[in-house]
């Protein structure tokens, strides 16, 4: 196939769904990892054309809604501080313990709504009377460009120019949930975009320690109908293995300039996750060399350590264990317009999806 609009086929996306009619025996549960997948699947109307067996779980996989509540405060405080921050546009609703970014910039707050932390980096050069500090947040895709910033503004000799750090990482999550327990997940979508950079390399140990199918997909209903196909035929077979569904976008050594930008500016640490908790070496944090340029050091912020909204069930929702639908706040109290947590607001969160999209519970 050569043009996207193929992936959006209605014929041969239902082709691969009776496909996987055809070998599904029993009820498997299946994660997507990544919620622009959630979106897709909901938005397209899959979950409703997927054989009763098959069902689907939503991960953590939106990275607005796994950034901690605490650091959307110390961005509010920066904000309060005087600070230029930049942020993309889907950050700026979640709310924190008290008001959002957007509501911070209400009240005189200086925000502006970047698609690019380089234009950050311009932002600081054009004014050097002010601190600027971008709000880097993401999984392993969004992490080159924050870490070409830094290199930029190093480049540049710019020292009023910084980023406050909410970087995670998807491996130590899927660990994470796999460790549980009760977890009752079969196999993985994996997330076709974090592994268009980081390649699926790191999987390998994963579905081999957890004896479980991940299949790398895409984001266009025909991708999501063979990868799902792809897990199933292996639940089917008893076999786990790493497949690339993603060929058009994906290899298995991912993108290696961009992983050497992101290691040469970041380290592997601990990082808390939303509604989760803190997920050990889960993440990424500024190397000592570059610490000038991490704006909770430079400007002394101390985390707040208050806990989420008691109403919310995101950390059910982000670890699969509940559906959006079976919040009972979802659709009443909690709205895109009034969010208690990030999955109602952000792009990627399943809530959100469920809202907007889904035309039954």
């Amino acid at each position: 196939m050569k043009y996207l609009t193929e992936y959006r086929n209605l014929e041969a996306t239902q082709k691969v769904l009776g496909q996987i009619e055809k070998v599904v025996t029993q009820t498997w549960q299946i994660m997507e990892i990544c919620g622009g997948q959630t979106h897709s699947l909901v938005r397209n109307g899959l979950l409703d054309l997927l054989p009763e067996e098959i069902q689907m779980i939503h991960g953590p996989g939106c990275p607005v809604c796994v950034t901690p509540m605490e650091l959307i405060d110390l961005a509010v405080k920066l904000m309060e501080k005087g600070v230029i921050l930049c942020s993309f546009g889907d950050m700026v609703r979640v709310p924190g313990s008290g008001i959002s970014l957007l509501e911070a910039k209400s009240k005189g707050g200086d925000l502006r709504i970047l698609y690019s932390p380089l234009e950050a980096v311009r932002i600081a050069r054009e004014n050097p009377g002010r601190e600027v500090v971008f709000f880097a947040v993401g999984f392993e895709t969004t992490a080159p460009a924050n870490a070409l910033s830094v290199l930029q503004a190093v480049k540049e000799g710019l020292t009023n120019y910084s980023i406050l750090v909410s970087h995670v990482l998807v491996p130590p999550a899927m660990e994470g949930i796999l460790s549980d327990p009760h977890c009752a997940i079969d196999g993985f979508l994996g997330a076709g975009h974090v592994c268009a950079i980081m390649g699926y390399r790191e999987y390998h140990p994963i579905a081999e320690k957890y004896k479980i199918p991940i299949v790398i997909t895409g984001f266009e209903p025909l991708d999501l109908a063979e990868g799902i196909h792809r897990a199933v035929l292996q639940l089917e077979k008893g076999t786990f293995s790493v497949e690339n569904q993603y060929k058009r976008a994906v290899t298995e050594e991912g993108n290696r300039a961009a992983q050497k930008v992101i290691h040469e500016v970041f380290e592997i640490g601990d990082r808390q996750w939303r509604g989760i908790g803190t997920i050990p070496r889960s993440g990424y944090i500024l190397r000592p060399e570059y610490h000038n340029f991490d704006a909770a050091r430079k400007f002394e912020l101390e985390e707040t350590g208050r806990a989420e909204n008691s109403k919310c069930m995101a950390g059910a929702i982000l670890t699969g264990q509940k559906k959006p639908h079976q919040c009972p706040h979802f659709g009443k109290e909690c709205t895109p317009r009034n969010p208690l947590g990030a999955p109602m607001v952000s792009s990627e969160g399943a809530c959100a999806a469920y809202y907007h999209f889904a035309s039954t519970p």
